[in-house]
């Protein structure tokens, strides 16, 4: 056997072995492919870590770092129980060594992140997907309902952790699911009531399952299940959950809890403030139960950490620090049209100060900023410029004209 262009008397031939004989040129090539092979696996194992090392909590930290502003404790608690969620798989697979005390079995720490809206509970569960070599999947429990009425039952969760693994089971039952907008399913009354509620504590009990860790028959495409469905068995005792919700109204139960309601003299209206503001932190898990979380759900949510609301030098740093924050971009668009985009630091400080005065968080910035920009964005790659420049005052006709700006009738 011999290759195409061993007729070229010219080109150098090798035999390989006995009945094959290839010429060098072939040789080169085989050597290259199999080099940048080697090479392709060795990025891809470094990045997903599949060398058996496990991230340290500050390597993880420091990962988020680069795209999340502020939240240090909260990227603590997450840097923490991503770890030991990765060393539990890590030894489960061999890949650390197994230690003497087998009578030892670690347990999982499902974590609930609460914060108001905007604070970047939802971009931690995805940024920290970035770094993982597990399934993962964000869910949302705004869909759920009791079994056997409209909306999405409680194991149509793990549905989608299937799809994130093409349906490999055995990934699947060491992945990491974030549930998002826990808070919406909290009970509606303390009061006993004919009616049921289907959505909110119903799905609670029917969370309870999941998250303690038992054998799930999961629809296999998600929705209702049917009994002619071939339904998937999922174990869930290794699958890490992550809960975020806005709760919001919570700081009033946490204030009747410490008694923080300030009477007489003394304490002006800054002061009190203040005090509201900071409440959060003071989370605990019986504010949880007064919400309407019921015990049993608490109870498997044993790490509970609260996101600090986002003041205007955490909202400055969110617009331009991070490795995607919205003005960078906003700044790639416009290089790939050849224009160079210019946001001046007055500009930026009336965008944050909007954003605070809307109280609409890190959310809000980019929908501030979507509204300036869509003019320019509109204009500018038809127009042969070289850079555009966002002002103060742009900025400020840009809000007036979508009616940001309060306006007095008639104007």
């Amino acid at each position: 056997m011999m290759c195409g262009a061993f007729e070229s008397p010219s080109t150098p031939v090798i035999d390989i072995v006995e009945g094959l004989t290839l010429c060098t040129d072939c040789i080169a090539y085989i050597d290259n492919a199999r080099d940048t092979q080697l090479s392709k696996k060795k990025r891809t194992s470094a990045k997903k870590g599949k060398s058996g090392s496990v991230p340290k909590p500050k390597e993880i930290k420091a990962f988020l770092d680069e795209y999340i502003i502020g939240q240090d404790e909260a990227k603590k608690y997450l840097s923490v129980a991503v770890y030991n969620h990765y060393k539990r798989i890590a030894q489960m697979d061999g890949k650390l060594p197994q230690d003497d005390d087998e009578d030892v079995d670690i347990e999982k720490s499902n974590i609930i992140l609460v914060g108001p809206t905007g604070t970047g509970k939802t971009l931690l569960a995805k940024t920290i997907a970035r770094l993982l070599d597990v399934p993962f999947t964000i869910v949302d429990a705004t869909v759920l309902t009791e079994a056997g009425y409209v909306g999405e039952d409680i194991e149509s969760l793990l549905t989608r952790l299937l799809q994130a693994c093409d349906y490999d089971v055995e990934r699947a039952q060491r992945g990491i699911v974030f549930i998002d907008e826990i808070d919406k399913i909290a009970r509606k009354s303390d009061n006993p009531s004919i009616t049921r509620d289907v959505s909110g504590e119903g799905v609670q009990q029917g969370l309870l399952k999941l998250l303690e860790g038992s054998t799930v028959l999961v629809p296999p495409n998600g929705g209702r299940k049917h009994p002619e469905q071939k339904m998937i068995p999922v174990d869930t005792k290794n699958i890490l959950f992550i809960c975020g919700g806005a709760f919001d109204g919570i700081e009033r139960k946490i204030a009747s809890r410490l008694n923080t309601h300030v009477v007489g003299y003394g304490h002006d209206e800054k002061d009190r403030k203040r005090q509201r503001e900071n409440l959060m932190r003071y989370v605990m898990p019986q504010d949880l139960k007064s919400f309407g979380l019921i015990p049993e759900i608490i109870g498997r949510l044993p790490v509970l950490t609260a996101l600090e609301p986002l003041d205007k030098a955490a909202l400055r740093r969110i617009l331009t620090e991070p490795k995607n924050a919205i003005t960078r971009q906003y700044e790639k668009m416009f290089r790939i049209d050849g224009v160079k985009l210019v946001f001046t630091d007055d500009a930026l400080d009336l965008i944050v100060d909007k954003a605070v005065e809307y109280k609409l968080g890190a959310r809000g910035l980019r929908s501030i900023v979507e509204t300036i920009m869509v003019d320019a964005m509109y204009e500018v790659p038809s127009e042969p410029v070289d850079t555009f420049t966002v002002d103060a005052a742009y900025v400020a006709e840009k809000l007036q004209k979508a009616h940001f700006e309060k306006t007095k009738i008639g104007d």
